[in-house]
């Protein structure tokens, strides 16, 4: 039987490991190399990467943005942002989603990235300084205690990286607490089909390649309507592997939630709003 304090230690050497992953995806669109699925591999794999945004959208940015794109999808299809909206992107990576996101908002919204990657946040901030995006902010935390007050955040968007946390409950009920109330979530991520077991997914590709840690569609829908969730749609759009497909997964936070107690653990500054560099989870952003 496994103990507590094993199951800690094996969520941080995931964590650790998909921290390591993505600092060299980061350092190879450094050395002028092209990212992949935190491999660290030159070649773009068509199930996932910057080949899922259209040619207009990554002639508009950084090459290095669209270098370190290593999603499953374009959660921006899926979130249809408006102007003057607060947008949050879970595992920002490169930076590719926050700045196309900046662009859809406007002067009058703010796009917010969040990642814990050091190499993954210098090259987003280098790819926010050529891009001129003037609306945009990176932040250095986790998913799974996000550095943002309650309700403030209109759509929270996510590139294939939820089904990198250690801890999935926390970021759906993270999630729902930053958001205002009526606020909606679109994100693209990797599930797997119902009858797959988490042994069977792991078999058909590790954590890092946002394979091995996916949910399947029916945890998916109750991770979200736990966290209070309502209208919940998951759709898978292509597969990545055999019972494994990326999907698009849209909810909204009820008109009428009331304010959630705050991440066990977290800080009054973190709640404040902090930028403040902390630790966080990346992938495939």
């Amino acid at each position: 039987m496994t103990s507590i304090g094993q199951k800690a230690d094996r969520a941080a050497d995931l964590r650790e490991t998909v921290r390591a992953g993505y600092a060299a995806a980061a350092l190879k669109v450094v050395e002028g190399g092209v990212a992949c699925c935190g491999s660290g591999a030159v070649e773009i794999d068509e199930n996932f990467g910057s080949g899922l945004y259209g040619a207009e959208e990554r002639e508009s940015l950084p090459a290095e943005a669209v270098a370190a794109s290593l999603g499953c999808g374009n959660p921006l299809v899926v979130a249809e942002l408006h102007e003057g909206e607060r947008v949050l992107d879970l595992g920002s990576g490169g930076g590719i989603d926050v700045l196309l996101s900046a662009r859809r908002v406007g002067a009058s919204g703010k796009a917010y990235g969040l990642d814990m990657t050091e190499e993954m946040l210098a090259l987003a901030l280098a790819n926010k300084e050529k891009a001129g995006a003037d609306n945009v902010e990176f932040l250095k935390g986790t998913i799974e205690a996000i550095p943002l007050p309650a309700n403030t955040i209109d759509v929270v968007i996510s590139n294939c990286v939820i089904n990198l946390s250690v801890d999935k409950p926390a970021v759906f009920a993270e999630m729902f607490r930053v958001l205002t109330p009526g606020g909606r979530v679109g994100i693209s991520d990797v599930v797997a089909e119902d009858n797959l077991t988490p042994e069977q997914r792991a078999e058909r590709g590790d954590y890092v390649g946002c394979i091995a840690g996916a949910l399947s569609l029916t945890e998916y829908r109750e991770g979200l309507a736990a966290a209070g969730f309502t209208a919940i749609e998951i759709t898978p759009t292509h597969s990545v592997a055999d019972g494994m497909h990326s999907a698009v997964v849209r909810a909204v936070k009820p008109t009428t939630a009331v304010r959630l107690p705050f991440a066990e653990g977290a800080s009054e500054a973190r709640l404040e709003g902090s930028s403040e560099q902390g630790r966080g989870t990346s992938c495939c952003g």
